[in-house]
């Protein structure tokens, strides 16, 4: 089927917008490829150092061209779904000997858990160690001595910010590794129902304790469709994972034959065999769109509409929230993962998964095929789904039918009719609402507001019983600027609950409410931010606020509110504690949330 033009007429937007900055950037990876191999610009004193403790491979890399992969690892103990990479270095080196090249760990980047800092100082970090992964990743390549690159990352921070590296190092090719999501636990409407008791006073910490332990159980990513598992859906669907890999399991069999694979595929693609594919080719504005018909398909994180534009600045791509907006308007969402359904990611991956939803959304021609991936020169090889056949690993054609229509559906006969983000804009700013979850009757709620200006006196406020009647709750001083944008997802059991007694409520924020942000109707990352001095610091107590899904609006219906002078709290508190001393200079100089709150792009 031919490209809808919606699809076409953004793309070509995008196109047009990025043209000098695109141009700039392809020169300059050119340039570098032009170098022609790494390793033959060291002198024999860099190369004795680089390759000192490589063992017998010394000789391979010295004295032969044969390629050698560079591994970028976010291994660690403290995040489930990085745990299992304990082990992929090894792997990884193992089939690139028998490939005919070697492999090195060129550096680890930190990975932070925002399932354990959720709530906590630490959170305050999060978002800006995307750009601190960036630079590691940088700092770990500038060694000069790979002519491919493998990136092990999954979850929130992490694959954005191994993006961010991988543009930058765009002239050689690069694979991103997935781990899998871990084996089903407990239910997540039974974690969420549990969580809700325990805002209530109805239970216990030592039953919430209960349910949270038997959610999070083991290795793997967590199961529930929040941002570690859209970075994943993002890799399959721009092209930089093996086909169908996304949601493999670890430590199964399929998964370690995947990650062989990885090795030998990397090794494969680079400027000294015949089939050349740099990540810079790969990155194009046809690859972004393609990730952005992803998210709208699955009903993806919000985190993405922050990542997706600085991920795309460094490949030399200019997008926008509009380019969000019209694209979800005509992307029907196909799956119901929770929190927009009951399954988890493991029911979806049975269903049909990725592979099924690449081949139908292409069918409807809502995705580009014509790009280059790391499988080859078409994203329909990604509808492809791998398998073993007597041990070894095989690609064969994914679903063409769905397994389960309750979690996973074809685009003719959607769940909605358009994607799972929306725009708001108006006088109080811009913003994003992920609409999916959230029942249409609750699309528009207009409401006399309560002002915060964090989410504990929030909480407080709710258990003090003081959310009686109808209200939009601002939470305000939450932007980059501020104190790191952290994500607000400690609000909702409080606003779930305040929603299910029956009172209309609605969230406006300057901050972050993650990929699990619930069925409450949330506008966040409004920018300009309250610290910036934008509308959001002149709304007081009892002002009328309109939040418009419907229409996509957002607005103060007050006279005379906007003309106030802006609030201005002592903000110095945020900037100690906890490590964030030393992230002063990135609140200073980071960008707006709707270009991706940047530091480094």
């Amino acid at each position: 089927m031919s490209l809808h033009t919606t699809i076409s007429d953004v793309t070509d937007r995008i196109l047009e917008r990025s043209d000098a900055r695109r141009s700039k950037y392809i020169s300059h990876m050119r340039a570098a490829a032009a170098e022609g191999p790494r390793r033959a610009h060291l002198t024999c004193g860099n190369q004795a150092h680089a390759y000192a403790a490589m063992g017998e491979d010394q000789q391979t890399l010295a004295e032969t061209p044969a390629p050698n992969l560079g591994i970028v690892t976010a291994y660690n103990d403290m995040l489930s779904a990085h745990q299992p990479f304990e082990s992929y270095p090894a792997i990884l080196k193992e089939a690139a000997k028998a490939a005919g090249g070697t492999a090195q760990v060129a550096g680890g980047v930190p990975a932070m858990c925002d399932g354990v800092t959720q709530g906590q100082t630490g959170m305050e970090l999060s978002l800006f160690s995307r750009d601190v992964i960036a630079l590691a990743a940088g700092i770990g390549l500038s060694h000069n001595t790979f002519d491919a690159a493998a990136y092990l990352g999954v979850c929130d921070k992490i694959v954005p910010g191994l993006i961010i590296a991988a543009a930058t190092f765009g002239y050689i090719p690069g694979i991103f590794v997935p781990a899998g999501p871990m084996q089903s636990g407990l239910p997540n409407d039974e974690k969420a129902r549990v969580r809700n008791e325990f805002a209530e006073g109805k239970v216990d910490r030592a039953a919430l304790m209960k349910a949270e332990m038997a959610s999070y159980h083991s290795a793997g990513t967590c199961t529930f469709y929040g941002t570690a598992n859209s970075n994943q859906m993002l890799m399959e669907f721009m092209g930089l994972h093996l086909p169908g890999s996304s949601f493999v399991n670890p430590g199964t069999e399929l998964r370690d034959a995947l990650t062989r694979e990885a090795a030998t595929r990397a090794l494969a693609i680079t400027a000294l065999g015949n089939d050349y594919r740099p990540v810079c080719d790969i990155l194009d504005a046809k690859a972004f769109v393609n990730g952005i018909v992803g998210l709208m398909a699955t009903g993806g994180s919000t985190n993405l509409v922050l990542h997706l534009p600085a991920m795309a600045r460094a490949a030399g791509v200019d997008l926008r929230l509009e380019d969000f907006d019209a694209i979800s308007s005509v992307v029907p969402l196909m799956a119901k993962v929770y929190p927009n359904g009951l399954a988890d990611v493991n029911h979806f991956h049975a269903a049909g998964g990725l592979p099924y939803m690449i081949g139908r959304l292409l069918d409807a021609g809502l995705l580009h095929e014509d790009v280059k991936t790391v499988a080859g020169d078409s994203l329909g090889l990604h509808a492809q789904e791998p398998a073993l056949d007597g041990g070894a690993l095989i690609f064969r054609d994914g679903a063409k039918d769905s397994a389960n229509d309750k979690i996973l559906r074809p685009a003719h006969d959607p769940f909605q009719a358009s994607g799972g983000l929306k725009q708001l804009k108006g006088n109080l700013g811009h913003g994003m609402m992920k609409v999916s979850a959230v029942d249409p009757a609750r699309h528009v709620i207009e409401a006399p507001a309560r002002v915060f200006e964090s989410q504990d006196a929030v909480k407080d406020a709710f258990k003090a019983g003081e959310f009686t009647s109808d209200l939009v709750i601002v939470v305000r001083f939450q932007g980059p600027k501020a104190n790191g944008m952290p994500e607000l997802h400690g609000l909702t059991p409080a606003l779930s609950v305040t929603q299910q007694r029956g009172i209309n409520v609605a969230l406006v924020t300057d901050g972050r409410m993650s990929g699990a942000s619930g069925k409450v109707p949330s506008c966040i990352h409004v920018s300009p931010e309250a610290a910036a001095g934008g509308p959001l610091s002149r709304i007081q107590d009892g002002d009328i606020i309109r939040v418009d899904a419907t229409n996509g609006t957002l607005e103060c219906l007050t006279e005379g509110a906007l003309d106030r002078a802006p609030a201005t709290p002592d903000l110095s508190h945020n900037g100690n504690g906890v490590g964030r001393e030393l992230f002063d200079v990135f609140r200073q100089t980071v960008g707006t949330a709707d270009t991706g709150a940047g530091v480094v792009v």
